[in-house]
């Protein structure tokens, strides 16, 4: 891996002999749509303006103040260079002035800077200690930023955040929103841990791998892709597709693209009567793991079969259906079966 400190400016050198070529810069970074959604308008291409401030240098500059040559592969840590990349992410949430805003992995600041810059309040949790710290350094003079140091997977939401929100929206009703630049290999927990929290915000806009966000917005339940991770998306909410972000935007370089996808929470008013957020992923978990099962049969360590049986013809489907048939159906089996007092 290439030091960050041999990519930072160097001083100016007497212009080199004819015999010496001049090294070219590299191509700037920029965003295309993806080839694979090909039902949604495309979105504006983004592309780093010369002579603009593209979030290169100064991401250099903030991961050499703090004595840091390289990002740690760990943490799945790969940083954006691409400040319009940053824009767009924000534009797509609907960032505006007095918004509430949960980042993850707030890494450099860069996607930060756009947040605060739109006026937004931001949250960060970042497991980093050296990171947070140089956030913390680079914004500590503003009121509008609270950082956190804690893994995000570990992080109770409810007892952390909604106390921050309530204070900024001044203990009235309002909804914040998440908007990250999330490390890939933690993207899939971050979502589900999230999902479910449509009392606390209304719209969740990440960048995840690119393989990723095209699952859990387009998959299709006659897809080989379709996983117990597509009916949560879409019990808890609509997802999006936004916009593909080629690889050659962070650093360092991952082997594969990225790409923006919103979800639309729905309220949690508008949840059915689940229960334990438990015992629905159990539910949907342990008919995943017999797809080519009965229905009945893959939950009946759950439920008795004729409890299941009546849960299906309640909403029209045969007792006979297998696994692999799974919808958001589910959920209302599910609703059922508790209400006739049966799973636990």
């Amino acid at each position: 891996m290439v030091a960050l400190t041999s990519l930072s400016p160097a001083p100016p050198r007497p212009s080199p002999s004819p015999a010496t070529p001049r090294r070219r810069p590299p191509p700037p970074p920029h965003v295309i749509p993806s080839p694979h959604v090909r039902s949604r308008p495309a979105p504006t291409v983004v592309s780093a303006t010369p002579g603009a401030t593209d979030g290169y240098h100064s991401t250099i500059r903030s991961l050499n103040s703090r004595g840091r040559h390289v990002p740690r592969k760990s943490l799945g840590q790969n940083y954006m260079l691409n400040s319009k990349v940053n824009e767009e992410l924000v534009a797509a949430a609907g960032v505006e002035e007095g918004d509430v805003v949960l980042e993850i992995g707030p890494g450099t600041g860069s996607l930060t800077e756009a947040l605060l810059a739109a006026g937004a309040t931001v949250f960060a949790v970042e497991k980093d200690k050296h990171m947070a710290t140089l956030v913390n350094d680079r914004f500590g003079s503003t009121e509008q930023l609270k950082i956190i140091e804690e893994d995000i997977t570990k992080f109770n939401v409810r007892s952390h955040f909604v106390p921050f929100l309530e204070e900024k929206s001044h203990h009235s009703k309002k909804y914040a929103k998440v908007v990250s630049n999330l490390p890939f290999n933690i993207s899939t927990d971050v979502v589900k841990l999230l999902l479910p929290t449509g009392d606390v915000f209304s719209d969740m806009v990440l960048l995840l791998q690119d393989e990723t966000a095209l699952r859990l917005a387009d998959a299709s339940i006659q897809t080989p892709e379709y996983r117990p991770i597509n009916v949560f998306v879409n019990f808890y909410s609509e997802p999006e597709y936004k916009f593909k972000v080629e690889r050659t935007n962070f650093f360092p370089q991952p082997k594969v693209d990225g790409a923006v996808i919103s979800f639309k929470l729905k309220n949690a008013g508008d949840y059915p009567p689940v229960g334990s957020q438990k015992s629905f992923f159990s539910m949907v978990n342990s008919a995943f793991n017999g797809k080519r099962k009965m229905l009945r049969k893959s939950l009946q360590h759950l439920c008795s079969s004729s409890e299941i049986e009546a849960a299906l013809t309640s909403i029209g489907l045969p007792v006979t259906v297998i696994s692999l048939s799974l919808s958001l159906s589910l959920s209302h089996t599910y609703t059922h079966t508790h209400e006739e007092k049966s799973c636990a």
